[in-house]
């Protein structure tokens, strides 16, 4: 990822604030998103979330599940712990407070687009397969209160924000969120998931071990729908193949359920609901592009795009 501008102040604050809260001698921090710098120091490489996109709380019960993961050997970042052998420290930065999460730097690459072939999809399906069979436990343990049910989230709200004019969309997104919230809750297809796998937010090393990051938006969700992420992920931003794309699909989608299926159950009456999965997805990222786009100075580019969601989600259901 490439750094933003860098600002010097926050920058000083973080390396002075690790040095005393994780006794991190840490010589730079490097600005990779908004809220992600990059930190080295003469152990090693970290990267230091700084974000209060959620409340203490929820960040917590989702860094204690991350962490009981990578404990299972599942490929997640290692959460490094505070002096006071905390998860989670509070900062502030000019004038607002912020927490702050230091990972280990995981080891791989964020994949070029060419590589993301069906033999890594199936390592990935078993990564998801590890992740969901290890959380089952975890769920029972009754301490995953503060991680919340997907259609609590007001990004699943599609009827607040998609304009009302667009009553075909309205009577779609309906439909779809009924017959998700009808399907079976059961501990082999409900509970614990990552949310947002698509694939820069997945790292392979050369010897095609990954590690999932950016649990942020985790969530009490469909298994299955960890299984449809990555899979719309490299169809819509990832596929650069010359041949058939609709092959390239076939050929993914069966090595993520079969990786899947050596780690984790997985119905064929569940299966069959991967489409509605893909369906939600699509209605998910319309709605965001209408929550955060500004209506009023919509780009060519934003135009187009809305428009061709808009096309898509109507064909798709019919």
């Amino acid at each position: 990822m490439a750094c933003r501008r860098r600002d010097l102040h926050v920058e000083e604050t973080l390396l002075s604030f690790l040095s005393i809260a994780y006794a991190l001698e840490c010589q730079t921090a490097k600005a990779v998103t908004n809220e992600m710098y990059c930190c080295t120091s003469a152990k090693g490489e970290y990267f230091v979330r700084v974000t209060n996109y959620k409340t203490y709380k929820e960040q917590k019960a989702e860094l204690e599940w991350t962490a009981h993961l990578f404990e299972h050997g599942v490929g997640v970042p290692e959460i490094i712990r505070s002096v006071k052998h905390s998860l989670l420290e509070r900062l502030t930065v000019e004038g607002k407070e912020r927490l702050v999460v230091v990972f280990g730097a995981a080891p791989g690459i964020h994949l070029p687009r060419s590589r993301w072939d069906a033999s890594v999809f199936g390592a990935l399906g078993r990564q998801i397969g590890r992740m969901h069979r290890v959380s089952q436990g975890y769920i029972a343990s009754g301490t995953t209160g503060q991680i919340g049910h997907w259609h609590e989230s007001p990004e699943y709200d599609f009827g607040s924000a998609i304009p009302a004019e667009e009553t075909r969309i309205h009577d779609i997104a309906i439909e779809v969120m009924a017959k998700v919230k009808a399907l079976p809750q059961e501990e082999s297809t409900y509970g614990l998931i990552h949310g947002d796998l698509w694939l820069e937010n997945i790292l392979v090393d050369d010897s095609s071990r990954l590690t999932m990051i950016d649990f942020q938006d985790c969530e009490r969700h469909y298994l299955l729908y960890d299984l449809a992420v990555p899979i719309y992920s490299a169809l819509e931003y990832s596929y650069t193949g010359s041949g058939s794309i609709l092959e390239y699909e076939r050929s993914i989608t069966q090595a993520l359920i079969d990786g899947y299926r050596e780690e984790h159950e997985l119905s064929a009456e569940m299966l069959a609901h991967l489409p509605l999965m893909l369906q939600l997805k699509q209605l998910f990222d319309y709605n965001l592009m209408h929550l955060y786009w500004d209506a009023e100075s919509l780009s060519e580019e934003q135009v187009r795009l809305l428009n061709l969601y808009r096309m898509r989600i109507e064909r798709m259901h019919a």
